[in-house]
């Protein structure tokens, strides 16, 4: 069996919902694999049974030297794939010769490009920050075609960011893990429970989806949320009184606390702005909120009409407040019984097609092509 080589760029107690799976698990079903993960605090490499390698942070700029002193033979990995990671990448193409390994890239978001647009958001973008941005983009893209394989999220990450990207391109989008499904935990309540998870900011413009919310003339509902923003939450909060009775501010301190709460209520919240950042791909907390069967209003967007059918598996929204407020009373007229199997169609939706044993399979016949 052939070895394969997973740089993250996360820490090893991250959260690793997308690694875990795909390439700890199914992928390991076609290669042996070791998966890297970076430590801040630890002075000395770590193997692990399950071949997970920890690495200290400050050793990343010699990362294959590092892996040789310790006693892994480099040249014995056919395949070394780098996740976000340029500078990582810039070494380890450097080195392919050498070790002869295949590369891959693995985008997983375009981080620069995030930040960049929030701090156009908040009124922070400069002139130098462009110019900087496709500075880094031409560098980028030209590390990306000295690349065997280029592994994005998806075809309109691609296109939309590093369209001048000519590899073969393989997509990896979020996806459920279908040895692990929750149940959906029907609570006693009367009211429909709306749940949001994740980041707020100027950018995400979540009070429009409080504006929608704070215009529904019945008090049937409740509205849950989970951030790590809680400051940013309360300001916001400030400008819809109303609402105060209908909030329930939740405190998730890691992916087991979210999904219990997930599982407590009827529909998820993922709307966003109609923008090519968050319209490119799949949020991972959609994929959280189906793993449960708990369906979603989401937005209306080419990808995410790719996979559900409104008012089947999701429902669509576009993002302003009236047709949020419109779609919101519907959820709300509906039975609990119509809204659970409207989440029980999706999840069987994603399984049939973002699924990650199914990806793991394809991912191993596109490499062993290369």
């Amino acid at each position: 069996m052939s070895k394969f080589l997973y740089v993250t760029d996360q820490d090893e107690y991250t959260d690793h919902s997308f690694i875990g799976p795909l390439f700890q698990k199914y992928l390991n079903r076609h290669f042996e694999i070791n998966t890297i993960f970076f430590s801040k605090f630890k002075n000395e490499i770590e193997l692990k049974d399950d071949g997970r390698i920890i690495i200290p942070e400050r050793s990343s700029a010699n990362l294959l030297e590092e892996l040789t002193n310790k006693g892994i033979n480099v040249s014995d990995y056919a395949f070394v794939v780098v996740r976000n990671n340029t500078t990582l990448l810039k070494d380890i193409l450097k080195k392919k010769n050498k070790y002869n390994y295949k590369v891959g890239f693995r985008l997983s978001f375009p981080k620069r490009i995030a930040k960049l647009q929030t701090d156009e958001a908040n009124h922070k973008k400069t002139l130098f920050d462009v110019i900087n941005n496709k500075i880094q983009t031409y560098s980028e893209v030209s590390l990306i075609n000295e690349c065997d394989i280029f592994l994005p999220t998806s075809f309109q990450m691609k296109n939309d960011y590093f369209k001048d990207v000519k590899v073969r391109t393989f997509v990896i989008p979020s996806a459920i893990d279908p040895d692990i499904l929750h149940d959906n935990i029907q609570h006693e309540g009367k009211e429909k429970r709306f749940f949001y998870a994740g980041t707020l900011d100027k950018l995400r413009e979540f009070e429009t989806v409080l504006e929608a919310f704070s215009t529904i003339d019945n008090d049937k509902y409740k509205l849950m949320i989970s951030t790590k923003d809680p400051e940013y939450l309360d300001d916001m909060l400030s400008l819809y009184p109303n609402l105060r009775t209908n909030i329930e501010i939740c405190d998730a301190k890691n992916r087991e606390d979210l999904l219990k709460l997930i599982a407590l209520c009827d529909v998820g919240l993922s709307i966003l702005p109609d923008i090519a950042l968050f319209n490119s791909s799949t949020p991972i907390k959609v994929l959280d909120y189906y793993s449960s069967a708990v369906p979603c209003i989401m937005s209306k967007n080419e990808n995410n009409t790719s996979i559900f059918e409104d008012n089947s598996s999701a429902w669509f929204s576009d993002f302003s407040k009236d047709a949020i407020k419109e779609k919101l009373e519907y959820i709300i007229s509906l039975s609990k019984d119509d809204i659970a199997q409207v989440g029980v169609n999706g999840q069987k939706r994603l399984l049939d097609v973002r699924n990650y044993e199914r990806i793991a399979a394809d991912l191993a016949h596109q490499l062993n092509i290369l």
